[in-house]
């Protein structure tokens, strides 16, 4: 299937760019997400919650549970922010679909 712009045929190079464009979108937006997850992670041992910070400061290695607790919910919050990303490209204003 031809990819087609409203008015003209895109060149090779427009193509190029709007994929740049687009991965950028994309990147930026599991950035975000990535940067939420550490906000959450943060905030639930800051806030004791449960107990969690208190444990954690009490460990022998403090370094192991904050990095358990911190890398699942990075990238669980930088998959759904990415996720959120493609669903939100123009691709029917862009391509006239």
């Amino acid at each position: 299937m031809r990819v087609s712009f409203p008015d003209h045929e895109p060149t090779p190079a427009e193509l190029r760019r709007d994929h740049w464009q687009m991965m950028g979108f994309l990147a930026l937006n599991a950035a975000i997400g990535v940067l939420a997850g550490i906000g959450v992670a943060a905030s639930l041992m800051w806030l004791d919650v449960g107990g969690l910070g208190q444990r954690i400061a009490h460990a022998s290695n403090p370094f192991l549970p904050v990095l358990l607790i911190t890398a699942p919910l990075a990238l669980t919050f930088g998959a759904a922010a990415a996720a959120s990303a493609i669903m939100m490209m123009p691709y029917k204003k862009k391509f006239g679909r």
